[in-house]
């Protein structure tokens, strides 16, 4: 048990080291290749942030742990959406953007609508299992193409200025190619070596504790894995920027169910096993609350008070995940 937590521990560690070096590197080869601030933004340190839920469900598909890998995308999902949006509105309200409103938030509603109708198999199509087919995983690799095709349309419609960031990023002095390229490979380096030692250390514990890999992650993994989005957010919070929060939670959640699982699945199908439909449902609940509280009870400001209903719904969610263990 002793050796699993060190190994949940520098795996963690590995992963938020290898998606920063990466997310840098990246960032600095787009730049010098002309690319604007902003697609670097809503491409790269989206998928930078993402990248430990990428790493960690592949690794667990491949060595069949498919309630881990399925766990950690509706886990961390539901993570970013109560803790993040949360804390984060209750240290700052989060003004949000009309546009965000009506073409952003809906993508990430659908994607938990999405998931619930993959989950519901045995219900709604008589399949001997509920699970995540190769075909699905397509269809939600799909869905993410046209995710980033409505993405680039949209910076190129200037629909999302950020001059703060571009001037703050402009400001920054750009790595070298060679140092890019290197950053690129270190943390791709860390990010697989960090997912397989975080992965064999959550289902050791989980095996020495009896509780099982949906348990596992839903809750640690998924937590663990959403440490950078609530570490950027919380930080932009206090900064006064919680639009930077906002749209991290939105790429995010949209690129663990389209990319995250997608790729994942295609890998290898994914019975959800003891996930069921209270998490699922759980997910999608939390996403319409998301749009409601936005768009119609905070005239599309989430409010102090509305983060801290979204913060114990999480705090109710993970009780009842530990009492039925």
């Amino acid at each position: 048990m002793l050796l699993d937590i060190v190994f949940l521990i520098v795996g963690l560690g590995l992963i938020m080291l290898g998606a920063n070096m990466l997310t840098d590197g990246a960032s600095a080869i787009a730049r010098r290749r002309g690319v604007s601030d902003l697609i670097v933004g809503l491409t790269v340190v989206a998928f930078g942030t993402s990248a430990p839920e990428l790493v960690i469900s592949i690794v667990s598909a491949i060595h069949g742990s498919p309630e881990l890998a399925i766990g950690n995308v509706v886990g961390s999902n539901i993570f970013n959406v109560l803790v993040i949006i949360g804390v984060t509105s209750m240290i700052m309200p989060m003004k949000i953007d009309r546009t965000i409103m009506t073409k952003d938030i809906p993508l990430v509603v659908l994607s938990a609508l999405a998931l619930l109708a993959i989950g519901n198999g045995r219900l709604l199509d008589g399949d001997a299992v509920n699970e995540v087919s190769r075909v699905d995983g397509i269809l939600l690799l799909l869905f993410f193409a046209i995710f980033m095709r409505h993405t680039f349309s949209t910076a190129t419609d200037g629909a999302l200025p950020d001059p703060g960031a571009e001037s703050e990023a402009a400001g920054k002095p750009v790595m070298s190619m060679g140092k890019s390229v290197l950053w690129v490979l270190i943390g791709l380096g860390g990010l697989v070596f960090g997912g397989d030692r975080f992965v064999s250390g959550a289902s050791g514990i989980a095996s020495g504790l009896g509780v099982s890999d949906a348990v596992i992650g839903l809750t640690i993994v998924a937590a663990g894995t959403s440490l950078p989005e609530l570490a950027t957010s919380v930080t932009a919070a206090v900064k006064g920027k919680p639009g930077i929060a906002l749209g991290n939670v939105i790429g995010s959640n949209i690129f663990n169910i389209f990319l995250v699982l997608g790729s994942s699945a295609v890998i290898r199908p994914l019975p959800f096993g003891s996930i069921g439909n209270l998490d699922l449902l759980v997910l999608t609940v939390a996403c319409v609350l998301f749009w409601v509280f936005g768009w119609i009870i905070g005239h599309r400001t989430i409010t102090r008070g509305e983060g801290a209903v979204l913060t114990a719904g999480y705090v109710a969610y993970v009780t009842w995940l530990v009492i039925n263990a």
